[in-house]
């Protein structure tokens, strides 16, 4: 099933979802706190959404359970690689470097995203597409405080992990728009999370923290991850998906970062100096160009109207 959406629209649910994506630092934070580890906090995300979703579905749409078994790998690929090993490698750079270093690697994912959009899906690598993925990477270095201040002896195990998470965050957005053609994003995002599930669960032990799940504050915890960042996100994110070219959603999913550091400055009280103000403008500006018409298309559009 496929909705009937313009390209605004689109590009506005991709933002929204991105925003929502935006907030999981906040969620995070606050299950560290209690004592659980980053495999744990995925697998605990990617249970409970997949557990939310089925209720869902089952309840009031059940027709999107239905699924051809050839497309399962897909599903099985899109929860492993672009959810649950994206997530932990992302963790990972994290406590071997800092939040800042992760947080540049994993906004590679554009440039890893229009590289394999335009191997594998034959998409234009416009002037205007490279300019937007040179200013969301010089905007994000600049957010971050990564630019111009720089790091020295980072660890090849790093570097690597630090790539795949760009890269396995840029599969999103290419595998999902493969998987989108056929089915409602709801199946699309349930089926993902599921096989996800199904890959984390027996990898974390979560049952050795059972202690935890008696806490009230816990469940008010995994229910914000759950349904914000998680459920609501990727749902507007892979609607939006349907209508856009990879590349395109990849860099718009860049909103996330601009969510994060608002949300440091509202709910951590973070400083922003003048570097980080530049690097909001690049950002904005890469999301400018994203979204600009294009000429040629403009002059055909109104050709056909004459």
């Amino acid at each position: 099933m496929r909705f009937n959406m313009n390209s605004s629209t689109a590009y506005a649910f991709i933002i929204i979802g991105a925003a929502f994506w935006g907030s999981t630092g906040l969620f995070v934070t606050y299950l560290y706190r209690f004592g659980f580890t980053p495999w744990e906090v995925v697998a605990v995300r990617l249970a409970s959404s997949s557990l939310v979703l089925f209720g869902l579905i089952a309840t009031m749409a059940r027709k999107y359970l239905r699924i051809k078994w050839r497309h399962v790998p897909y599903f099985f690929v899109l929860g492993i690689i672009s959810i649950a090993l994206f997530n932990w490698c992302y963790f990972e750079v994290i406590e071997r470097a800092s939040l800042s270093i992760a947080v540049i690697f994993v906004y590679t994912s554009p440039v890893f995203a229009a590289l394999t959009a335009y191997a594998f899906f034959k998409e234009e690598m416009t002037w205007k597409k490279g300019m937007a993925i040179f200013f969301t990477i010089i905007g994000c270095a600049l957010v971050i405080g990564y630019f111009p201040g720089g790091n020295a002896g980072l660890g090849f195990v790093t570097t690597i992990l630090g790539l795949a998470a760009g890269l396995f965050c840029s599969l999103f957005s290419v595998i999902g728009k493969l998987v989108s053609r056929y089915y409602h994003p709801l199946t699309v995002t349930f089926y993902a999370m599921l096989c996800g599930s199904f890959f984390m669960l027996p990898t974390s032990g979560i049952w050795r923290k059972g202690q935890l799940f008696f806490i009230i504050e816990v469940w008010e915890v995994i229910a914000g991850i759950t349904l914000i960042s998680t459920i609501a996100a990727y749902l507007l994110y892979t609607m939006g998906l349907t209508y856009v070219e990879s590349s395109k959603a990849a860099i718009l999913s860049s909103v996330e970062l601009i969510v994060s550091v608002l949300i440091g400055v509202t709910v951590f009280h973070d400083a922003i100096d003048q570097w980080q103000w530049i690097g909001f403008l690049f950002v904005f500006c890469s999301l400018f160009l994203t979204v600009l018409p294009n000429r040629k298309a403009i002059r055909v559009s109104l050709n056909k109207k004459i």
